[in-house]
């Protein structure tokens, strides 16, 4: 979503942080830049001037510390007002009100009302642990209320029983009584939509707003349609008055600027974002974690959740006791890809570690994108139990048949195997003996370095699955202040800085990435 955005932004500042010195004309001249990048990833005007001029105020009479340059001073004025210009502090939806508590949907046809009110209903249900009522008060697309029942069945999630005949308003009256008499402790409402805004819908909204009296009223928007979805949120909060907003499909190649205007013109909150089509791809909005991203720094804190919520804890301690064996076969390594694929890809991997935002391009010009992943699934999958956890018995006719039973050719699977090697190799130096092995001395002296102390679980590795967000904010502060967490900034007791860690496109290796991050697959290097 914000691919472009990031990539100007990050030259323009880049400029700054190389020189000794600024002027105001330095200051303006990047400012200028700045402007014109927002405006074209399609940032309201109003939004882009006060957001410019409030960094021109604050870099210009800036106090520069001694120990920083002062074009790292702008960086951090322009991440601070960033962050500001996104809402300051993440809000989540607000469940504090006696039970049922309403939820009622608002939106356009088509920008995923429906979809959306299944996904906060399971994140409710996983999540929070609250039993959810679902209904559809849409009685004019044909099949929306079979589309929400169906949505339900699918996650386990109850819906309210359609009655054939009844009016919007009464089918919401039915779904606040049926939540008291049911004990449910959320009732989403999902009402209809229209192709574009007119006076029969609005009034419709006030109807349903009058006789259901919602907690929440969140307006779902595609963050596809630009400044457009802007002028939604205004005449919706105007007309019905919206408690939040919810951005669908921002994992699409959109500019971003609906995203970046919405909470400065209309001062709602954007709650939730709808990051791809399955159930579980609803995350919150965290302002300062997306405006880490933009600015190329990374997101450590939704990287760790994203892993500590798909990453198998019995598969993940069964791997430690390998590892400290220095054993590694074709099985662990098809484990690895998969919980890869689980979160995100290395695309979005790569999207939320410090300074790698960059490395895209470069793995995609390589041929490492996530299909890949697939072709080395699949080869995995065409083998014996015997030749997974033997790699060293696969000749010449056995690889043809893996070929053939996978759709690759023999080159592919030498690749496969070539990188299997360097990856076991990796692991027995990490589970070596003395001093407790590689990997054990890395994560101390990481650990050190931020001020951890020791750090338990998997080879020094925190474990991810008892971490409560604050002190995954903590972990990330003290990341930072270690130097993780800024651009080009270095892994301590590793030499180098992230970006470039990949084999085969230059730069250093990490232990994990192909020599790389410890608990992700290795990658070939490019010949």
């Amino acid at each position: 979503m914000f691919e472009n955005l990031q990539d100007r932004l990050g030259s323009i500042l880049n400029g700054l942080t190389g020189r000794g010195a600024l002027s105001e004309s330095d200051v303006s001249a990047a400012l200028r830049e700045v402007r014109r990048a927002l405006l074209e990833a399609d940032v309201s005007l109003e939004v882009v001037r006060s957001f410019t001029d409030r960094v021109r105020e604050k870099a210009v009479g800036a106090e520069i510390l001694k120990s920083i340059k002062p074009g790292q001073m702008v960086v951090k004025i322009v991440h601070d007002e960033l962050i500001e210009m996104l809402g300051g502090e993440g809000v989540g939806v607000d469940l504090h009100a006696a039970a049922p508590v309403v939820i009622m949907m608002v939106g356009l046809q088509g920008s995923g009302k429906t979809t959306t009110t299944a996904k906060i209903a399971n994140r409710l249900t996983t999540r929070e642990k609250k039993k959810v009522l679902m209904a559809s008060l849409d009685t004019r697309r044909p099949a929306a209320q079979e589309q929400l029942r169906q949505l339900g069945a699918q996650a386990n999630i109850d819906t309210l029983p359609v009655i054939a005949g009844q009016s919007p308003t009464d089918i919401a009256a039915r779904a606040v009584q049926a939540a008291k008499l049911g004990g449910h402790d959320v009732v989403i409402l999902d009402t209809a939509g229209r192709t574009h805004i007119d006076e029969p819908l609005m009034v419709e909204m006030a109807d349903i707003k009058k006789k259901s009296n919602p907690h929440e009223i969140l307006l779902v928007a595609d963050s596809l349609t630009g400044q457009d979805a802007v002028n939604l949120a205004r005449s919706f909060d105007e007309r019905v008055g919206i408690t939040g907003l919810v951005l669908t499909r921002m994992d699409g190649d959109g500019r971003g600027g609906a995203a970046l205007s919405m909470r400065a013109v209309t001062g709602k909150p954007i709650k939730l974002i709808g990051v791809g089509e399955r159930m579980g791809e609803l995350e919150e909005f965290h302002p300062r974690r997306i405006a880490d991203r933009i600015l190329g720094m990374g997101d450590i804190v939704s990287l760790v959740e994203k892993a500590a919520e798909n990453i198998d804890a019995e598969k993940a301690a069964a791997m430690a006791a390998k590892m400290a064996k220095g054993k590694f076969d074709l099985n662990d390594l098809a484990d690895q890809l998969r919980q890869m694929q689980k979160m995100g890809g290395m695309g979005g991997i790569m999207g939320l570690m410090p300074g790698m935002a960059g490395m895209k391009d470069k793995m995609a010009a390589a041929g490492l994108d996530d299909k890949l992943f697939g072709r080395q699934i699949a080869i995995i999958q065409s083998m014996t139990k015997a030749e997974r956890a033997n790699p060293d018995m696969l000749k010449h006719s056995r690889k043809k048949r893996i070929a053939a039973g996978s759709g690759t050719d023999a080159a592919a699977i030498n690749k496969l195997l070539k990188m299997h090697r360097q990856m076991a190799d990796m692991m027995k130096m990490m589970g070596g003996k003395g001093k407790g092995g590689m990997m054990k001395q890395m994560m101390g002296g990481l650990a050190g370095k931020m001020g951890l102390g020791g750090l338990g679980g998997m080879g020094g590795m925190p474990d991810l699955s008892n971490i409560d967000p604050k002190q995954l904010e903590a972990l990330q502060k003290q990341a930072e202040a270690a130097g993780l967490g800024k651009p080009g900034g270095g892994m301590p007791g590793l030499g180098g800085g992230l970006p470039g860690g990949l084999p085969g496109l230059g730069g250093a290796k990490l232990p994990g990435l192909g020599g790389g991050f410890p608990g992700l697959p290795g990658l070939p290097k490019k010949k």
